[in-house]
């Protein structure tokens, strides 16, 4: 269930020489190794991040992309329908905007995940080619890196294709027919951070071509940078599973991107905080990552995610408004749709640990395939091990899958190693370390499962099952207060690869109230030598009918820490999961 997180002494050793307070030593060498800079962790600056020229072939694109802007073509932005996908929409064409380009020419491209599926699909080609004003260049962001097809058959009609990606090129190198193919991923990129997010390899792109049109002529050195675009990078790079602890460029455009999103200079980010915290201060990359991301993704998971990009780039808060109110319905309705589908894949991956699975490959024939990698991130919460969570797919005899992996183990290296050694399962996939999504024919699950299991014993022979908490130590009372706190805060921004500290504590229970619309959450007042905090356990009942603990009684917690602004300023904690110490009562 928890162990103590593993440090790196070394890291350790040099956060203390720098006079760090022990337990926030200990919070950074928990999450860092001996080779990352301790400076890009307190410190991480804009300056440090690589130039884009570095970027392999951004010449080609940055040339097509001038060529296209000075004869005045129309430019196709054809980005993916996650959050990724539609703040490199919003980056791409906000540029655009300012670089001159009228509305007129430029045509928006966002995939439905039902209909078309993932990338520079071929039903998205379809309409692309069908349509009355057909663009004469397209530009993609967060895909394309494995549509050779669909890029040929763009190529053949005449429209050249400049993709901008993150996600691994496949064996074969990066597609053929595409004008230019930008992604740090390639084996011949020689920049430096493998792990950006397809929106900052976006904003790379039009820095690039920024600087260009300012020495060529067409635009004057007056034109404004587009640092003021680094807010939506910022929201991209949380919401899409990249690194904050290995990448100072992640940390950095993470960190500057929330400071302007504090400002609430844009209707989206007003909205946002409006709906979603009680103050400006309460901004921070958690809240992007499982509030605000999540809402922008799950249009895209039930229906067409063109509404998330309307509300980024809404130009009002009534129609920011708007847009949000609609992407919080479709949240609502894609939470109902998970919970019954986590329900139901929670007994099939428990059979599957049980019998010796290492990755775990269910199957929810009535599913929805839109819900699937977060039902898949469930079922590694809980079991500790990769999981792929499979639907019907959309062809008869077909499934579809989203995968999601664990600390310390590459998905897209296992799946590459799978279809090197079956030709015939899988018709195709792609991803990147932590998800990957797939198509394989329904008749070769059985073998494809077989052969994942025996490819992940070789490649990862000492990797075990993933506990569910890794905790940071135990807090001093005198620790319990808002100072410490910010202190703890300022290591931030905190997300994947850099995870939130987590605590562990002995509390004796004050009070209890139950609440919520579904009574599943408990709200309480817990001591410790002789201070009491406030906490709050989110989905508690979800497996007991009764309340766990009772005034008086003794309860370990495992938890982390928050400034709770809603009554003012007080210590907050989230309980992550709580047991029963020993029971009590109020006079002991």
């Amino acid at each position: 269930m928890f162990e103590a997180r593993p440090i790196d002494t070394s890291v350790f050793a040099e956060a203390r020489s720098r006079g760090l307070d022990p337990l926030l030593a200990r919070i950074i060498a928990g999450r860092i190794t001996r080779e990352a800079s301790l400076d890009s962790i307190l410190n991480p600056q804009l300056q440090n991040i690589a130039p884009p020229s570095v970027l392999k072939d951004i010449e080609n694109a940055t040339y097509r992309l001038r060529l296209a802007i000075s004869d005045g073509e129309c430019i196709g932005v054809l980005t993916d329908y996650d959050a990724d996908g539609l703040t490199s929409h919003t980056v791409i064409t906000h540029a655009l905007y300012r670089f001159g380009v009228s509305d007129k020419h430029i045509s928006h491209w966002i995939g439905h995940r039902l209909e078309d599926g993932y990338g520079i699909s071929k039903t998205l080609v379809d309409r692309l080619l069908a349509s009355e004003d057909i663009p004469d260049v397209v530009i993609s962001a967060d895909c394309g890196s494995a549509d050779e097809l669909q890029i040929a058959r763009l190529k053949n009609a005449g429209i050249d294709v400049i993709v901008t990606d993150h996600h691994r090129i496949s064996d074969d190198g990066p597609p053929q027919s595409a004008y230019a193919v930008v992604n740090p991923n390639r084996a011949d990129c020689l920049y430096p951070d493998k792990a950006i997010s397809g929106c900052l390899v976006s904003w790379l792109v039009m820095s690039q071509l920024r600087q260009e049109l300012i020495d060529c002529g067409v635009l004057n050195d007056l034109i404004p940078k587009l640092g003021d675009l680094l807010d939506y990078v910022a929201l991209g790079t949380v919401a899409d599973c990249v690194s904050l602890g290995k990448s100072e460029t992640n940390r950095a455009v993470v960190k500057a991107g929330l400071s302007l999103i504090a400002r609430q200079e844009r209707p989206c980010w007003r909205v946002a905080i409006s709906h979603l915290t009680s103050s400006p201060r309460e901004i921070n990359a958690e809240l992007l990552a499982f509030q605000l991301a999540p809402r922008l993704n799950a249009r895209g998971r039930i229906g067409h995610s063109l509404r998330g990009y309307e509300y980024l780039s809404a130009s009002s808060v009534a129609e920011a408004t708007n847009a949000f109110m609609d992407l919080d319905a479709d949240n609502r309705k894609r939470r109902k749709i998970e919970k019954a589908m986590v329900d139901q894949a929670k007994p099939l991956a428990r059979r599957q640990r049980l019998h010796g699975g290492l990755v775990l490959c269910v199957v929810l024939e009535h599913g929805h395939s839109g819900v699937q990698g977060i039902v898949a991130s469930r079922i590694v919460e809980i079991e500790g091990v990769p999981a792929i969570i499979f639907t019907l797919g959309n062809v008869p005899g077909t499934l579809t899958g989203s995968m999601r992996s664990i600390p310390n183990v590459d998905a897209k290296a296992l799946l590459d190693k799978v279809n090197n050694n079956l030709s015939r399962a899988l018709i195709r996939y792609g991803g990147h370390t932590g998800a990957c999504g797939m198509t394989l024919f329904q008749d070769s699950l059985a073998e494809f499962s077989r052969e994942l299991q025996v490819v992940y014993r070789q490649a990862y022979p000492k990797v075990g099952p993933k506990a569910r908490f890794l905790v940071d130590g135990e807090l001093l009372t005198e620790q319990l207060n808002t100072g410490w706190i910010e202190y703890m805060e300022s290591l931030g921004p905190f997300g994947r690869g850099f995870d939130r500290p987590l605590f562990m504590g002995i509390f004796q229970v004050l009070f209890v109230r139950i609440f919520g619309k579904d009574l599943k959450h408990l709200s309480l007042s817990l001591r410790s030598e002789g201070q009491e905090v406030q906490a709050v356990w989110f989905s508690a009942l979800e497996s007991s009918e009764s309340v766990l603990v009772q005034p008086g009684d003794w309860m370990k917690c495992i938890y982390d820490l928050s400034i709770n602004t809603y009554r003012g300023q007080e210590v907050s904690l989230t309980i992550r999961h709580g047991e029963l110490e020993q029971k009590g009562n109020m006079h002991v």
